[in-house]
């Protein structure tokens, strides 16, 4: 197999971004691309007043764009859907992260990383964990059933 799956592989971690470096950086190094979904951040951080503003005032999307940063502000109605998020922000990625109280019932069948020293462990539910290393779990990425 030579590239990702149409939907990628979700694992549920409670650190933060920076404890996966060398997972991020070992994804990278197999050609494949690696998203970060933190649910309940969006409500903790305030958004740049202008996107805020539109937004409020009905515009679908409200984009800024500038330096190495595109940042958008889109409203919904009614609770996130995980398959509408993955599908409208995480297209073309192997692996997404994601971090956070949530919303989203079916978050409690995905399987959950944890860093075991510089390594991993995953955890389907179920199952034992998985021992994995950062190079070896990138590498299992390609599979449909890595874990």
């Amino acid at each position: 197999m030579s590239g990702p799956r149409n939907a990628p592989h979700l694992l549920r971690v409670d650190d933060s971004p920076e404890r996966f470096a060398a997972l991020f950086a070992a994804v990278r190094a197999e050609g494949l691309r690696v998203g970060w979904l933190d649910l309940g951040a969006a409500s903790a951080h305030p958004r740049p007043q202008p996107l805020e503003a539109a937004s409020t005032l009905g515009a679908l999307r409200a984009v800024a764009v500038g330096g190495d940063r595109i940042v958008a502000v889109k409203p919904i109605k009614g609770a996130p859907v995980l398959r509408d998020l993955l599908r409208e922000h995480f297209r073309g990625c192997a692996l997404v992260l994601i971090r956070g109280e949530s919303l989203l019932p079916e978050l409690l069948e995905i399987a959950v990383l944890r860093a075991v020293g510089d390594d991993w462990a995953v955890t389907a539910a179920g199952e034992a964990a998985r021992a994995f290393t950062s190079a070896a779990l990138a590498a299992a990425l390609r599979r449909p059933r890595p874990w």
